[in-house]
């Protein structure tokens, strides 16, 4: 089973979906911020990915944050409470298989996950 994660305005997210259904991949998309996420989620993805890797310091939900509630994120546990808080801070999209997931969208890294 393959679920991508993200919001559907992002246009990243976007380049996912299209190539992803023109690959003919089964998938199902979640909308993490009307479908929510969870902690279990999340620590999932961080058994793959480095939370650094997950927390998008160049989006404007980081940039609108607090200099004091940045600097307090220093560890995976402190990266999930801000995901779980705000979760457009997640740098998108997350793909997750039965393989790992990863984080972000380049067509040429999608062709080498899907060709084995």
């Amino acid at each position: 089973m393959i679920t991508l994660y993200g919001i559907p305005n992002c246009d990243t997210v976007k380049k996912a979906r299209v190539w992803l259904a023109e690959q003919q991949q089964d998938f199902t998309f979640h909308d993490f911020k009307k479908q929510g996420l969870d902690e279990v989620t999340v620590r999932h993805w961080l058994r793959h990915v480095d939370w650094e890797a997950l927390v998008n310091r160049k989006g404007t939900t980081w940039r609108g944050l607090p200099d004091e509630r940045k600097a307090a994120v220093v560890d995976a546990a402190s990266a999930t409470a801000l995901m779980l808080e705000f979760p457009s801070v997640i740098k998108r999209p997350v793909l997750q298989t039965a393989a790992g997931c990863h984080v972000g969208f380049k067509a040429d890294h999608y062709q080498q996950l899907f060709a084995a």
